[in-house]
């Protein structure tokens, strides 16, 4: 089945090959399209065949002069002149190969019109072979005109997708040295202060680390993975910040076939570190939550926050934040999630839905 779709595009992209099988349906269906006065099979293929090519050369004009060059620039006029001309020299010329040539071929004796009598019914070779000489012109055109808009479809959907994709991997760039010098803080807190601590930080730094250079490229990854990976960053900071904090993690995985896209979740925790445990030199609450069923993902977020807003003399709390977040939600889940922020006075609290 693949090899015929791979066969299939194939010849739907080879231009050449499309225009020689369109022109010859033209001609295999002489029979059908033929007039009353045509009885014989191979009579009708004879007679379409000679008018074949003055069929092609309305649809080929028609099709790369006067439509793109003068009908769609708005030269009306020009269009009018080129298409009017256009019609009455082509539909003489159709006339001429059916009486001079098509006639002669198929052994017809009887008298030939001579051209001075098809200029004399000048409204009968015009308009007799006119539906004739445009019908397959016009199927052609409108062929072409429904095959262009496709490409450009697609070139636009291609387009959309690379930069789609070119915008997510700078966002997940910036993810990492962000997260990176924030965990880099909580362990340069711990070697000032020469504790025995430090070596789990960089154990844990170090699987975090793995995760986040080979797992984070990935564009789906196992939400078990994900939930390691918040358990380590929250072991660091429950290191950094001892009993200051008060952390609580619940978290129910129905299925462990369940995906997720990397790195998200722990960006809503990081930041509710950042902006709620930091700024509060009392007890901090942060409570998450982690529901995961197949289909459906809730993640819940609650963390207290200081009622004064603190100095950020180092602009610790600017950068990459929720916005981030949201923005690679568009990307990789679009209408697929919604998320809701409740900010108070004293709290903070992100829910995210994400549906499979």
């Amino acid at each position: 089945m693949e090899r015929e779709n791979s066969f299939l595009d194939r010849v739907l992209q080879n231009r050449v090959l499309m225009h020689v099988l369109f022109w010859l349906l033209v001609w295999i269906i002489a029979p059908i399209s033929s007039d009353q006065s045509i009885t014989e099979i191979g009579e009708a293929f004879l007679f379409r065949g000679v008018a074949l090519p003055t069929k092609m050369a309305a649809a080929y004009l028609l099709a790369y002069y006067q439509i793109p060059k003068l009908l769609q620039r708005k030269k009306y006029i020009q269009f009018a002149i080129s298409f009017l001309v256009g019609t009455v020299l082509l539909t003489f010329v159709y006339r001429i190969n059916n009486v001079y040539i098509a006639e002669t071929l198929a052994g017809i004796t009887y008298p030939k019109e001579s051209i001075s009598q098809m200029i004399s019914e000048f409204g009968y070779t015009v308009f007799g072979y006119f539906p004739r000489l445009y019908l397959y012109a016009f199927i052609f055109v409108f062929i072409k005109t429904v095959k262009n808009r496709a490409a450009v479809k697609h070139q636009l959907e291609v387009l959309q997708k690379e930069k789609a994709t070119a915008e997510l991997n700078f966002l997940k760039a910036q993810i990492h040295p962000h997260f990176l010098f924030n965990t880099l803080n909580n362990l340069y807190a711990l070697t000032l202060e020469k504790s025995d601590k430090a070596a789990d930080v960089v154990a844990r730094l170090s699987e975090m680390l793995d995760y986040m250079l080979y797992q984070g490229k990935e564009d789906k990854v196992r939400i078990c993975r994900e939930v390691e990976l918040l358990e380590n960053y929250m072991d660091l900071e429950q290191l950094r910040y001892g009993d200051r904090l008060q952390l609580n993690f619940d978290h129910k995985i129905g299925d462990s076939e369940i995906f997720i896209a990397p790195l998200i979740l722990v960006s809503i925790v990081e930041n509710a570190f950042k902006h709620g445990v930091s700024g509060i030199l009392q007890k901090a609450v942060i409570k998450i939550e982690l529901t995961a069923e197949k289909g459906n993902i809730h993640f819940r977020v609650f963390n207290t926050k200081s009622a004064v807003a603190q100095q950020d003399v180092m602009n610790y709390k600017q950068g990459i934040g929720l916005k981030n977040v949201h923005r690679q939600l568009e990307l990789i889940y679009p209408k697929k999630y919604s998320w809701n922020i409740d900010e108070r006075e004293d709290s903070y609290e992100v829910n995210l839905w994400i549906k499979e």
